[in-house]
Formats: C-alpha cells, sequence, structure tokens
C-alpha cells in the first residue's frame, strides 16, 4: 500500500505523456501506476517533485487530478523457468494470459505475472550444503524445454555458503536454497530473480568474437558474416525484405536461443511470427523451433511509449540467458520504430530537437543498445562463456541510407547487409547488395572457417567477389556500347558472376529445400559454380568455342544444385566432376574437328 504523502496528482495529459507534481519521493526511471485504472507508467523526467511519465497503456480518459501510484522500483523483467515458448508485450506481460483473460485485445490496467506462479518444475540441485558460491554459480537446473535447460544462478552481489538446498518440484515463488552471505544473514533464493531492464546485466570479461554465427543464407555466410557475440544491422527500403530476412535468420541461425522483438511493425508481420514459429521444426533436434525461442510482440497498433520498452525487455532476457553459457541471437525489428518512439516522446517533453527532430541522445542510445551485445565470459567460479549476438533491422524513409538512425547504427554496429529496392523488384531474394554491404568480422573468422571448411572456401569466396565486382564494371561497358565490345574473356566473367547471382546467391525463403544451407553445403555450391568458369577459361585459352561452354547441358545440374537436401550434399561435388568432364569433352571435339 502507498501512503497518502507518496501518491501524486496528475497535472497534464499528452498522448503517452502524463506529468504529475507530488513525486518527491520517487527517483529516475521507476515505475508508476496512473489514476485508479492503474496504468503502468515510468518516470522519465524528474524536475522537484514534478515527474514527467511515458505511460505504457493508452491514456485516454485520463484526466488532471486523478492519483498516481509510486512502486519505487525501477521497470524490471521477471527472470526464470517459464520464459521459453512465452509470448509477451513489450513490458513482459504475457499475451496468451490476457487472452485467456480479457479476449483478443488488452484491456487497461491489467496485471498478470509474467512466468506461470501455479506451474511447478522440477529442480535438480548443482550445489550441495556447506559449499562455498560466488555470484553468478549455477545452483541447480531445470529442464524447462526439450532444447533448454534453465540454470538457476546465484543473483548479482550475493556470495555466500549453502546452508540449505532443495531438490523436487517448485514454483518459481518457492525457496530452494538458502545462502548466508558474508554478514552471516541467512537469504532465501527463489528460482526467479528480477532484474531492471536499462542496466546491462553484469560479465566477468568481453572477448573479441571469433566464432562465425551461421545463418545458412548463403549470400550472409559467405561473403558478410556474423560472428557469435557480434552486431548487425539490416536497412532498406519498404517492401526490400527485412521483415523476411529477421524471419530468416530467427529461424536459422546457429544460436541456442533465439529472442525476437516485433517492435512497431504491422500486426500482420507479428502474426505471421506467431503462427509459423510454433509449426517450424528446429534444424538440429527436429523439435518446434518455439521451444527455443522468446516472443515480444509490439505491434504499430500498441501504444508508442511501449515500443521504447521493448527493446530493454528483450535485451534483458537475452543477456539473461548468455549469462548461463548458451549462444543467443536477438532480432529487434525494427529500430527505427524504437527511435520514431523516441521522438515523440521526446517532443512531448519539448527537448530541444536533434537531427530530423530525433532527440540529441539518439546516437547514445542506439550505441547503449548494441553495446549489450558480445562474447563475455560469465560471473561464476567456472570458466563458461555465453554469447549474445543483435541484428537490428532499419526502416528509414525511402530507404534513404542518411537517415540519422542509419548513421548512427553503422557507427557502432560492424556488419551492414544493405538491401536494395532494384533487387527486390527484380525478385532478387534476399535482396542484399553484394557490392554495397561489408563485414568487419571476415578476418576474425577466418581462422574457424579454415578449421570447418578448409582454406578453399574463403579462396572460393574471395575470388566470387572478385568476379561479381568486374561484372559490375563490365555491366557499365554494356550498357554504353553493347555485349558485342566485350571480348571473349569478358563475356565468360559475365557468365560466371550470372551463375554466382542467380544459383548461389538467390535463395528462396519459402521453398522447403532452399529457405537454408549449411555451410558445408554452400562451399560445395560456390566450388561447383567457379569450377565451371575456370575449366571454361581453360577451354577458351585451349580455343574453345564460348557459346558451347554456355550452352552445356550440364549447368543447368549446377542451377539445381540448391535444391538438393541437406542430406544428399556429397552429390555437389559429383555433379562438379561431370562439368570438368563435360568441357573436357568439348575440348576434345574442338581438337578434333580442328
Amino acid at each position: 500500500m502507498n501512503r497518502a504523502e507518496d501518491v501524486g496528482r496528475i497535472l497534464k495529459v499528452s498522448g503517452p505523456l502524463v506529468v504529475a507534481e507530488g513525486m518527491g519521493t520517487s527517483r529516475m526511471y521507476d515505475v508508476v501506476k496512473v489514476s485508479e485504472k492503474r496504468l503502468i507508467g515510468e518516470i522519465i523526467g524528474l524536475e522537484g517533485k514534478r515527474a514527467s511519465i511515458q505511460v505504457y497503456e493508452d491514456t485516454g480518459g485520463i484526466g488532471p487530478g486523478e492519483p498516481v501510484y509510486p512502486t519505487h522500483d525501477p521497470l524490471s523483467v521477471e527472470l526464470g523457468p517459464g520464459l521459453v515458448a512465452a509470448i509477451y508485450d513489450g513490458i513482459q506481460r504475457p499475451l496468451s494470459d490476457i487472452a485467456a483473460r480479457t479476449g483478443s485485445f488488452i484491456s487497461r490496467g491489467v496485471e498478470i505475472p509474467a512466468l506461470p506462479r501455479e506451474r511447478r518444475w522440477n529442480f535438480v540441485p548443482q550445489v550441495k550444503k556447506g559449499q562455498k558460491v560466488t555470484v553468478g554459480d549455477i545452483l541447480g537446473t531445470v529442464s524447462e524445454t526439450v532444447l533448454i535447460e534453465h540454470r538457476i544462478m546465484v543473483p548479482p552481489d550475493l556470495s555466500g555458503e549453502i546452508v540449505e538446498i532443495k531438490k523436487g518440484m517448485f514454483t518459481v515463488e518457492d525457496t530452494v536454497a538458502v545462502i548466508k552471505d558474508k554478514d552471516g544473514k541467512k537469504v532465501n533464493l527463489t528460482m526467479m530473480q528480477r532484474w531492471p531492464v536499462r542496466r546491462p546485466r553484469p560479465y566477468k570479461r568481453k572477448h573479441a568474437p571469433y566464432e562465425i554465427l551461421s545463418t545458412g543464407q548463403r549470400v550472409i555466410d559467405t561473403f558478410y558474416p556474423l560472428c557469435k557475440g557480434g552486431t548487425a544491422c539490416v536497412p532498406g527500403p519498404f517492401g526490400s525484405g527485412k521483415t523476411v530476412i529477421q524471419h530468416q535468420l530467427a529461424k536459422w541461425a546457429d544460436a541456442e536461443v533465439i529472442i525476437y522483438v516485433g517492435c512497431g511493425e504491422r500486426g500482420n508481420e507479428m502474426t505471421d511470427v506467431l503462427i509459423e514459429f510454433p509449426e517450424l521444426a528446429d534444424p538440429k533436434s527436429g523439435e518446434p523451433l518455439m521451444k527455443r525461442t522468446v516472443l515480444i510482440a509490439n505491434t504499430s497498433n500498441m501504444p508508442v511509449a511501449a515500443r521504447e520498452a521493448s527493446v530493454y525487455t528483450g535485451i534483458t532476457i537475452a543477456e539473461y540467458f548468455r549469462d548461463m553459457g548458451y549462444s543467443v541471437a536477438l532480432m529487434a525489428d525494427s529500430t527505427s520504430r524504437w527511435a520514431e518512439a523516441m521522438r515523440e516522446i521526446s517532443g512531448r517533453l519539448e527537448e530541444m530537437p536533434g537531427e530530423e527532430g530525433y532527440p540529441a541522445y539518439l546516437s547514445a542510445r542506439i550505441a547503449e543498445f548494441y553495446e549489450r551485445a558480445g562474447l563475455v565470459e560469465c560471473l561464476g567460479s567456472d570458466d563458461r562463456r555465453g554469447a549474445l549476438s543483435v541484428i537490428g533491422a532499419v526502416s528509414p524513409p525511402g530507404g534513404d541510407l542518411s537517415d540519422p538512425v542509419v548513421q548512427a547504427t553503422l557507427r557502432v554496429v560492424k556488419v551492414f547487409w544493405s538491401l536494395e529496392a532494384n533487387l527486390a523488384y527484380a525478385r532478387h531474394f534476399p535482396a542484399i547488395s553484394w557490392l554495397r554491404s561489408y563485414s568487419l568480422y571476415t578476418p576474425s573468422v577466418a581462422e574457424s572457417v579454415r578449421e570447418t571448411l578448409g582454406a578453399k572456401f574463403l579462396e572460393d569466396s574471395k575470388e566470387a567477389m572478385r568476379l561479381l565486382q568486374e561484372e559490375d564494371e563490365l555491366a557499365e561497358i554494356v550498357r554504353l556500347i553493347g555485349i558485342d565490345a566485350l571480348s571473349p574473356k569478358e563475356r565468360l566473367i559475365m557468365e560466371a558472376a550470372r551463375s554466382i547471382r542467380e544459383d548461389f546467391l538467390h535463395q528462396n525463403a519459402f521453398h522447403e529445400i532452399d529457405t537454408y544451407a549449411s555451410l558445408d553445403k554452400q562451399a560445395k555450391m560456390l566450388s561447383a559454380v567457379l569450377r565451371y568458369y575456370r575449366e571454361a577459361r581453360k577451354a577458351l585459352d585451349a580455343g574453345a568455342d564460348l557459346d558451347d561452354l554456355i550452352e552445356l547441358p550440364v549447368r543447368e545440374k549446377i542451377a539445381r544444385t540448391r535444391y538438393i537436401p541437406e542430406g544428399d550434399r556429397e552429390r555437389i561435388p559429383k555433379i562438379e566432376e561431370e562439368v570438368v568432364e563435360a568441357i573436357s569433352s568439348l575440348k576434345r571435339k574442338e581438337e578434333v574437328t580442328s
């Protein structure tokens, strides 16, 4: 219960912004309950006893004079068993439970705990009575799903001696361990923690990422790889496939836990995710993908202020799984909507606007968000490491890459996958430009790729990129003069680059087989494409006719390697052998004719 002197009064309501007086006992970023409807809000400005509050629910019908009840706690998330396979809104309210209670639309002021309170979990202790434990040590485990072992950790700022440790079925509120801290005080521990979303979770130290996060998308893994613990952004105009790429990465990225944040996107796109994910099978285990996924849905028809909270909610949950030692991938779609929410709240606060009306602290907020990614050495007495990779979609108006959100993002991320409208209009998907994109992780992953796939794959990717760049230069000549101005060798380069684009880079996200390609399959496919080019170049030097080389029937087999199932990918080297034989036969035929 709040004391009467703690209760504030509303002075002004401006959309999601509420100004209240009498808030002298509150602190910055404290959560408050606005009006008798108990709308959830967060203090974002304090001046004396006057507080500016962003409300995460619709403020219609709220007026001056109504009460504001402080909680004296920051906006926090509940962390514990029950997170995996859950679907939350931007402030971690479980949407399925809300739907069961209030129907298809979220009623104002509804309060439902994020983690189920009645469900019992089988807690298996990993420590013994009398054992010394420190921050981050694993007390026990819970089999949350068949894919995720939930590790119950000693909370930050606590260490000591185990006085009691239990085993059996418990709810998240039951005491499973008792620790005597350094002051001799006994602390009861449950399987649930709370953590403020705006404060990064601690770790021992951060390491430079070095291992590739394979995504199954050929243009990404081969040319512009992302590291486990790395950061990437996907800017592009409307209709260029940002959301589909985010879906693909969420489905197929080589991460143990997926956090998908739908931030301000259209409701029908989020519906696709909610319908598809429970039906998708995890490529490694065959189990439903939802058994290692947490979804946060904050669509464009939800209150604008909750968008600002949703990315923090998502990344705090992601850090929690990272601390267990998992590789976690977070998809944020889209950070532009988050920035627009900041701009709206900033405007209502009457702050001095920065570029294009965005607040002056836009760059700092974006940097803080992406800097929470990384490969870290987790807290605890063991040597476990966890990785948090963050991939943010950016939706600049008209695809303008000079937009402040894009520029602020590019200053902090190390991978840039540039989506282009002209590729999307040509039905080339993923519409990632192979000439404008970049990855600063390419040297970092080279060693791990060399160990798994061999040096040839790295050489092949460099040669393929060289051919694509030469094709771009030659295409300008063709546009000005015509293809007849090119020599046979230059025309072969154009043909080889076309094969790389159409047979290798083009990928159908909705095809059962082509939607995903393992690194090994990618290496074999690229080798087959380049083998044709190398052998054809030798044949051309020996006097073979270019048109005969272009029209070889075996090229159709190269084009269809993308539809070879993963289990049959050893067929691709045999097709490569057929390429060599077909071109050799053509050379022998030419020699006999001459």
